[in-house]
């Protein structure tokens, strides 16, 4: 292969590299972002499923098989997805980066050991790094008493997620609304023409950061992940014909723009009612000078991945039409990763539709996967949920099919050998199923209670934290009525007969927290048993009902700010207290309860004794023994 240049960009490669030994030194910077970017990816190990575009024509012509029926997309910004919250990751914490002293500290909650996840909030146990108010905030943050804003980087758009290693900080910058465009079919269709920008920069001087890299890419952020010094970026972009000319991939740096050529593109050959790219880069956080790594996949845009040490899994949904139902599936693609290598190794399928991330996992050399088939407001097709293992080479050897028809999958982990299952509609069936046969999984025992988990966190061995919501069933009905948000601590040991030990609910219906949605935004401290949620209460007035409070009453918001929970075996889950950043902020900004405030906690993570909860304006410190206020420090 020859790399991410076509005919045309190789015959500029030549002469702009003349243009550049003529000009010298004074061209160095274009010649170092030139060799940062090409790059000449290893083809496939194994005979695989997807093919490669030979030319332009070829490309031209899949394209050009689109459906003119009703288009369905998939992915962000308000595209069609799988039903729920697309959620990402957890597991144990993960300290990034050495730094002088051994202090103890929080990381991102992450999935996979080894595996880091961006975050709007990082921290190497001295400074904190926040994504808020379209800048980047350096705080020195350890010891308390001394916190203060250190710097804070401007770059006047909207700013995603970070991450960070030793002394080098990667923001990720989503650019592009969406915009309609004229297919060459003459059809009106929303094409998302978007771009991720990637700024690296170097802090070692935390007061005076320096920008070191800029890359620019095609399509919407999905994902990403930080393994060692590399980043794996994945983004979704369009695959269309704009005035008879197929639209392909680009990179873009300060001084280059380089398409990526049609045939380093892999393909699914099917015909969808909308095509799209799934691309993964990999850059290299600590050296700007190693080149980027890419791999283009046309085949649909992906809903969620799964990534483990040495793979990436890529998942997108398919709809199968036979008789007058759709069938639904989910693609899985494999992508082995290895030092900034992205190479295809495999792809398979399985029935029904992913729910997001925890829902997938690697162990021993498997891929296992939890679906559900049907819709709740479909017809055709009852809701039924499955468990796949799959092999290596995307095979399935294993299979639970059936389970809670009816109800769906509300949450998912899997722990070693061991999957732990929570379907909903009604009750909250929580089962424990054993993997350890690839051949032969097995239900071992289930738990049925009111209310759900959106999202299930190892507290030990044998014992799990649910985060969800408590429920009421509705008379005379298939529905029940949410209530407010709902901690649980559910006993596993005794695999067949799983117990909830204790359970504590916050506020009425209309409760909230990001960690249904988000699980980074969930603060774990094992060796202290101490869970810390940013909650958004909501409370019902009884004296507005005289006949009683009805299921389905809504309550007024009367509190955000960080709630912090210990969590024991012996005691159950307590309440140690709350904080807040609306105390002694305006009326203005404390009526974001019912928006979005800038006072409105985000984020919780703790530096040795201190826990620091984060909004997108203050950070405040309080002791993790008494809760008491030691600092607040306003953000720019």
């Amino acid at each position: 292969m020859v790399g991410m240049f076509d005919e045309l960009n190789i015959r500029s490669a030549v002469s702009y590299a003349l243009t550049l030994i003529l000009l010298g030194s004074l061209w160095g910077v274009a010649i170092f972002n030139w060799r940062s970017i090409h790059l000449l990816n290893e083809p496939p190990m194994d005979p695989s499923p997807l093919k490669r575009f030979s030319s332009e024509d070829e490309l031209r012509a899949f394209l050009n098989r689109s459906s003119p029926g009703s288009t369905i997309f998939y992915g962000p910004l308000g595209w069609q997805i799988p039903r729920g919250p697309v959620s990402p990751t957890q597991a144990l914490s993960a300290k990034m980066a050495a730094i002088p002293e051994a202090l103890d500290y929080s990381g991102t909650n992450i999935q996979v050991e080894g595996v880091d996840e961006a975050d709007l909030v990082k921290t190497d146990g001295r400074y904190i790094y926040i994504s808020a108010n379209g800048s980047i905030v350096i705080v020195r943050a350890h010891p308390p008493e001394n916190a203060e804003v250190l710097s804070s980087i401007p770059l006047n758009r909207s700013v995603g997620e970070i991450f960070l290693n030793g002394d080098k900080l990667a923001v990720f910058l989503p650019e592009g609304p969406p915009k309609h465009v004229f297919t060459s079919r003459r059809l009106m269709a929303p094409q998302f023409e978007a771009q991720t920008i990637v700024k690296i920069f170097d802090i070692t001087d935390r007061a005076h950061p320096v920008e070191e890299r800029s890359i620019e890419v095609d399509g919407h952020y999905l994902s990403s992940r930080m393994i060692g010094e590399y980043i794996y970026l994945v983004t979704i972009q369009p695959a269309y014909l704009k005035g008879g000319e197929p639209v392909t991939p680009k990179i873009r740096t300060r001084e280059l723009a380089v398409t990526i050529p049609v045939s380093s593109i892999y393909y699914a050959n099917y015909t969808d009612s909308s095509y799209a790219y799934t691309n993964i880069f990999s850059m290299s956080i600590l050296e700007p000078g190693r080149p980027l790594n890419h791999e283009s996949f046309l085949v649909g845009a992906s809903s969620c991945i799964y990534v483990s040490t040495g793979h990436i899994y890529i998942t997108v949904p398919r709809y199968d039409q036979q008789g007058a139902g759709r069938v639904e599936k989910t693609s899985i693609y494999k992508i082995r990763i290895d030092d900034g290598k992205i190479i295809y190794l495999a792809g398979g399928e399985v029935p029904g539709w992913v729910l997001n991330q925890f829902s997938m996992d690697e162990f021993d050399g498997y891929f296992r996967i939890a679906t559900t088939m049907g819709r709740p407001w479909g017809e055709a097709v009852r809701l039924r949920n499955n468990v796949y293992i799959l092999n290596s080479s995307l095979g399935i050897t294993g299979r639970l099919e059936g389970l809670a028809p009816g109800e769906e999958v509300y949450s998912a982990r899997f722990i070693g050998s061991r999957c732990y299952l929570v379907t909903f509609k009604k009750v909250d069936p929580l089962f424990v199923l054993d993997l350890s046969s690839p051949t032969n999984p097995k239900v071992l025992g289930k738990l049925k209670i009111p209310g759900y988990s959106n999202y299930l966190h190892p507290y030990d061995e044998g014992h799990l934290i649910g985060i969800g919501k408590e429920t009421v069933e509705a008379e005379g009905g298939e529905l029940a009525w949410y209530q407010g948000v709902k901690i649980s601590l559910f006993d596993v040991s005794d695999v067949e007969n799983p117990k909830e030990l204790a359970k504590y609910t916050v506020g009425d219906r209309g409760t909230d927290t990001p960690v249904l949605r988000d699980h980074k935004a969930l603060l774990f401290i094992g060796s202290r048993s101490m869970l810390v949620l940013p909650i958004l209460e909501a409370r019902i007035n009884p004296g507005a009902y005289p006949g009683g409070v009805p299921p389905n009453a809504q309550g007024n918001y009367v509190y955000q700010g960080a709630y912090i929970f210990r969590i024991s075996l012996e005691g159950g889950i307590e309440l140690l207290g709350r904080i807040t950043h609306m105390d002694g902020v305006d009326d203005l900004a404390r009526s974001g309860l019912y928006f979005e405030s800038p006072y409105a906690v985000k984020r919780a993570l703790h530096i040795e004794d201190t826990i620091y909860t984060i909004s997108d304006r203050m950070i405040k410190m309080n002791s993790l023994e008494t809760l008491k206020e030691v600092k607040r420090v306003i953000l720019p």
